[in-house]
């Protein structure tokens, strides 16, 4: 489990030092989850390590969204008059959101059917 935290930590501080060279308005954490998914992409697999990893930190989920809660708390003031615009942008991107998890999951159910059509005829043939 610690080697898939170093693993979390790494890609972390791998973000934090793209965004510092580059000087780009993307958090260090987003960075680093784009490298992470990117590399686990290029494996085509995830390690028990990272896995078992990435569960512990699952659970505790909440927490990590805590701090952006309580900084939209103390900026409320900036929204004065721009409620409709954030009200229409959070409906709009829930929905986009939930679309597109819809339509990635009914397609990724769809290969995957596919794909066990595919090796149950291939076995027969043998």
């Amino acid at each position: 489990m610690l080697r898939g935290f170093l693993i979390l930590v790494l890609f972390f501080l791998l973000g934090e030092a793209l965004r510092l060279v580059f000087v780009l308005p993307i958090s260090g954490g987003v960075l680093g989850m784009i490298l992470i998914t990117l590399t686990l992409m290029l494996q085509g697999r995830v390690s028990n390590e990272l896995a078992t990893a990435s569960q512990g930190l699952i659970s505790v989920l909440v927490l990590l969204i805590m701090p952006g809660v309580v900084g939209a708390f103390f900026t409320v003031s900036q929204f004065q008059g721009q409620w409709l615009a954030v009200v229409a942008a959070l409906l709009l991107g829930t929905v986009l959101s939930v679309l597109s998890t819809l339509l990635l999951m009914r397609a990724l159910v769809r290969a995957g059917q596919r794909s066990r059509l595919g090796e149950g005829e291939g076995g027969a043939d043998d």
